[in-house]
């Protein structure tokens, strides 16, 4: 096992790395800006070292100066945390170069992943089901005409290097496709440094389910069931369950079983999510994650499973602690992510938390950095808080999640604590029968308080 790992990243998932290296006795090394000097974090880690200035380019993002900390603190590994460097293959080669071990999965099949065209292809030679679509990257304003002619309109415009939402475009006709390329080329080229794009058939409003897995370095994967991270606002999740209201046992058991078997075939190692979108019946894959993802505790929370340690564990040569007959399903689980935003207008509200009250009592988790007198910096994610609740099945899950979100006090700024609150009353949601379209028209519903 590593005695010191250092964590190049911040806020929440830094804190949540960080205590699951204190439980496994393993020593920590916070980096931080010089905005986060103040940041829980920094303050829970056995040391610390500033890298660099608030913008993410000169802090989180600068390699030299993450590696060079690395080295004078003598730290065996790198935990690339979620965003930032953490799905950035030519980090991971750096990190090796450098006799360092890098947390995660292999630089190239980060990269291969990280290519959406590419990971397309891989997916179709797994015999894993695809959302119809080009098979490479669009040539021409004529290649794309063609490609959605062929699978037909509505058709979605993504980038190729893309995520999160940027560089995606819905083109309902013919007439929109060109203008819609140029501004998803140039969110591309602006967000990811690579203007590529591609097109699939946009499917109307489907699920967005999600398989996590995990592999060693001996041929063990096993997955951990799904997730349904359907909500979201402009393709951003914000609230996610496990497991989803709609997936039979039969239907988990099948699609754990087919990702399984296309992560053992790619030689994969280490915790990896894969993305699918189900709509009439059917799964279609649409990526897949190479690295920690924000909304791990709720399967944490089913499974009983520490899913950091065992991504550790993966990364230290051991064997993981469970094989898929061990793993059982147990209850349900939410998580609301409570970004510092408007729950109206979603603009940021960075600023001074002037009081903060996490709530409390079985089955309740807060993932957070924040505390009384901490101030948000205006530089990062507005991801300030999850909170993460179990019980026994859906509905008492519900119950027991307005009463955390009501009991949740942070004050001096705004959250979207409102917004959950009403997420969570809706009918489509208490039904289990939301889809990614869902969130959008809770948010624009008439006559909302």
């Amino acid at each position: 096992m590593f005695k010191k790992i250092l964590i190049a990243n911040r806020g929440e998932i830094a804190l949540r790395i960080i205590r699951a290296c204190h439980d496994m006795g393993v020593h920590t090394v916070a980096v931080h800006s010089t905005a986060d000097a103040d940041s829980m974090h920094v303050r829970l880690a056995d040391e610390s070292v500033c890298i660099g200035g608030a913008p993410s380019k000169d802090s989180y993002l600068n390699v030299p100066s993450i590696i060079t900390a690395a080295i004078v603190t003598n730290s065996d590994a790198i935990h690339p945390g979620v965003g930032f460097l953490s799905e950035n293959p030519e980090f991971a080669e750096i990190v090796h170069e450098h006799r360092l071990a890098f947390i995660g999965p292999s630089p190239k099949h980060i990269a291969d992943m990280g290519d959406k065209t590419k990971a397309k292809k891989i997916a179709v030679k797994l015999g894993i089901p695809v959302v119809p679509g080009s098979d490479d990257v669009v040539s021409d304003l004529s290649d794309a005409q063609n490609i959605a002619g062929k699978i037909g309109y509505p058709v979605l415009i993504k980038a190729a290097n893309g995520g999160g939402g940027r560089g995606m475009k819905i083109v309902q006709n013919e007439s929109e496709l060109a203008e819609s390329i140029r501004i998803a080329k140039n969110e591309a080229e602006t967000s990811f440094g690579n203007n590529e794009v591609y097109i699939e058939k946009y499917l109307s409003n489907p699920k967005h389910i999600e398989i996590q897995v995990m592999a060693d370095n001996f041929g063990n994967i096993i997955h951990l069931g799904e997730r349904d991270c359907s909500l979201q606002r402009r393709h951003q999740k914000i609230f996610e369950e496990s497991p989803s209201p709609i997936v039979t046992p039969s239907q988990r058991e099948e699609l754990g079983g087919l990702v399984v078997r296309s992560v053992k075939r790619l030689g994969y190692q280490g915790v990896g999510t894969v993305e699918f979108l189900y709509s009439d019946g059917r799964f279609y894959f649409i990526e897949m994650n190479t690295r920690l993802q924000v909304e791990h505790p709720i399967t944490e929370q089913i499974t009983g499973i520490d899913i950091v340690q065992e991504q550790i564990k993966i990364a230290a040569g051991e064997h993981l602690s469970f094989s898929q007959k061990n793993v059982t399903f147990t209850g349900h689980s939410i998580e609301c992510r409570i970004n510092a935003e408007d729950p109206d207008t979603f603009s940021p509200s960075p600023g001074l938390i002037n009081s903060y009250h996490a709530p409390g009592g079985p089955g309740v988790r807060i993932d957070s950095h924040l505390y009384s007198g901490y101030k948000i910096p205006p530089y990062y994610d507005n991801l300030a808080a999850k909170l993460i609740v179990h019980e026994s099945n859906r509905t008492r899950c519900l119950a027991r999640l307005e009463r955390a979100l009501n009991e949740y006090v942070i004050s001096g700024i705004k959250t979207l604590i409102p917004l959950h609150l009403r997420i969570i009353k809706n009918p489509d949601v208490i039904s289990g029968k939301y889809d990614v379209a869902t969130l959008e028209k809770i948010i624009n519903a008439p006559g909302r308080a």
